[in-house]
């Protein structure tokens, strides 16, 4: 019989998917009706909250979890610092500039917008009415995960919840600075010009360092073209206005990047990171989608099933919602679900959501399976161990190509748990063939 795909598949019955879809619905109730979403979410997450102590006393992989507190820490203090660096980044991109440069410069053409409104004129109002609404937004894709981790209670995936989490948070920690390398290393404008003036108080002029090396060439083609000849900074940059330059004490080095202005005053550093609702020159690629990206790679690994699904049609409507309301360009959104697929997938390589030992030791054992049936038959006990040393061997192998430091993030269990508990199992197993093979299936 044909098996269904991954993606469709779920032994674990329908559960969390229920839980999930109920807490979309309920919570976009407060666009429709907000005396029904006032009412019905309290109760949810009271359901929800009540039905997770309950399991709390009758869960079984507490020493999993234990063992997977400390990767999962790790991973927490690498995701922050990834978030720190990625908010400097956010501010610094736009102050760099100056807001001169972010009112007078016009959006990037952008195919994926021009698509949008040409298929608004070719399909029913309740279609677009669908497309523009706010289904689902990053704090729903955040609270997917956290469910779909806290669903281990109900065994409904794979324990440690920690180690899931954990790896979600490293992989995130790696895409955060993968985004912020990417969109200081070529500076975009936004899709929404009065976006900088709205959100930051930076000067109006450029940086020094950017007056030098960048607004001389930036429009006069003979300037570039004389530029690329002589590779020198060649000409005047003129006169602005100086720097404000607050007493951030060893933090001073940040005043070049964050660029505070006088009415800011002397506020510490951190201050300015905190008064911005988001970016607005972080375009390339979207952080939005790596999150939503990662949370359907998540699920769909590790619980499966029709909900999956759902939530990858969630992604792609996510996905033209940023393209339609321009936070993003389309490039911004199609690279941030492919990078967020490859480096769920990377780490998948070292980091499984399942443990695949179980699986590789039975497909040595099937291959070992006539040798064994003779060993058992002539009770040849010593080699039964023999047999059983090069399954455990061929598994050991494998698992000494993973790299050693993600091996501390990952907090995978080591192949040498209760093996000679289960050799010894073996031993004392009887002189009849059955009990041999039976136990070696087993193991």
């Amino acid at each position: 019989m044909k098996r269904s795909p991954a993606i469709l598949k779920n032994r674990r019955g329908g559960g969390l998917g229920f839980a999930a879809i109920a807490y979309i619905g309920v919570d976009y109730l407060r666009f429709i009706s907000p005396a029904w979403h006032a009412r019905l979410q309290p109760a949810l997450w009271t359901v929800l909250a009540i039905a997770a102590i309950i399991r709390v006393p009758f869960y079984k992989h507490w020493s999993s979890e234990l063992r997977s507190a400390i990767p999962f820490i790790c991973a927490m203090i690498f995701l922050l610092s990834a978030l720190l660096f990625e908010a400097i980044s956010v501010r610094s991109v736009t102050a760099v500039l100056g807001l001169d440069w972010h009112k007078d410069t016009p959006p990037l053409p952008d195919v994926g917008q021009w698509l949008l409104l040409s298929l608004n004129e070719k399909v029913p109002q309740t279609v677009v009415n669908i497309l523009r609404a706010r289904i689902i937004g990053l704090h729903h894709f955040l609270m997917l995960f956290i469910m779909l981790a806290f669903s281990v209670l109900f065994e409904s995936v794979e324990a440690p919840g920690l180690g899931l989490g954990a790896r979600f948070m490293f992989t995130m920690g790696i895409g955060r600075l993968l985004r912020a390398i990417t969109f200081i290393s070529t500076i975009v404008p936004s899709a929404r010009p009065w976006c900088a003036s709205a959100r930051f108080l930076v000067p109006q002029h450029p940086h020094p360092w950017i007056q030098k090396y960048y607004v001389p060439y930036a429009t006069d083609s003979n300037a570039i073209r004389n530029i690329i000849n002589w590779d020198v900074a060649y000409a005047d940059p003129g006169e602005y206005d100086a720097e404000f330059r607050p007493n951030w004490g060893p933090m001073s080095f940040l005043i070049d990047f964050l660029r505070p202005t006088a009415p800011e005053g002397s506020s510490a550093w951190y201050h300015l990171l905190k008064k911005a609702s988001g970016g607005c020159n972080d375009l390339i690629y979207s952080g939005h989608m790596l999150v939503a990206v990662l949370t359907a790679m998540a699920w769909t690994e590790a619980y499966g099933g029709y909900s999956s699904a759902l939530i990858w049609i969630f992604v792609l409507h996510s996905a033209q919602r940023e393209i339609r309301e321009r936070h993003h360009y389309s490039v911004d959104v199609f690279v941030a679900i492919y990078v967020g697929i490859m480096l769920w997938k990377m780490t998948g390589l070292f980091w499984p959501m399942k443990d695949e030992s179980k699986g590789r030791r039975l497909r040595k054992l099937e291959k070992i399976q006539g040798r064994l049936m003779r060993a058992a038959k002539d009770d040849d006990i010593e080699e039964i161990r023999e047999l059983l040393k090069e399954v455990e061997v061929s598994n050991q192998v494998r698992e000494n190509t993973r790299s050693k430091a993600m091996w501390l993030f990952s907090g995978m269990e080591g192949w040498w748990r209760g093996q000679s508990e289960k050799l010894r199992a073996v031993w004392w197993s009887g002189a009849s063939p059955n009990p041999c093979v039976h136990r070696a299936a087993l193991w």
